[in-house]
């Protein structure tokens, strides 16, 4: 059985459709970002659906106005306190598209990673972290993690050892 969007406001479309995350009409645009330090990543376990308690790093929605880097580290701050610095544009996007057992979208979302140095505060969870973790890349693998990420840090480390090889 599929589910219904909900509610009556006023972001709701002539179709019943709403306008948010669940059974979105378009894409929703998303930041996260890899926070890297001492050759560890940081990750948080979600605690939110989609996915909840699958590790992924700390993200969100991007608000109106905001830059993709910017979102990035207001997210970061947001989900598990920390401060970093994005080294470079944002790495390649993340497709996250999940349907319900009727074939309709549940989900969509276009995440923009960004790869970034950790600059101060320990990392603790939020009210969207579960847990938080820092991790090396090879344990990662053994981990049930959102789609694609092996491959954003992987890019990432990349991204930051070439920053660092150049500073």
């Amino acid at each position: 059985m599929t589910e219904p969007p909900q509610g009556n406001g006023p972001e709701d479309r002539a179709d019943g459709q709403a306008e948010g995350r669940l059974f979105p009409s378009r894409p929703l645009i998303g930041v996260s970002v890899a926070v890297i330090r001492d050759g560890r990543v940081l990750l948080a376990a979600r605690a939110n659906e989609p996915m909840r308690g699958v590790w992924t790093l700390p993200g969100g929605l991007v608000e109106a106005g905001e830059a993709l880097a910017e979102a990035a580290l207001r997210e970061l701050r947001e989900e598990v306190g920390s401060v970093a610095e994005v080294v470079g544009p944002s790495l390649t996007p993340t497709e996250i598209i999940l349907r319900d057992t009727g074939g309709r979208i549940r989900h969509h979302y276009v995440i923009h990673p960004h790869a970034a140095r950790w600059r101060d505060i320990e990392p603790a969870p939020g009210p969207e972290a579960l847990a938080v973790r820092w991790a090396r890349l090879e344990e990662v693998a053994a981990l049930q993690t959102t789609p694609g990420l092996i491959d954003t840090l992987r890019e990432a480390f990349s991204r930051v050892s070439a920053a660092e090889g150049s500073a």
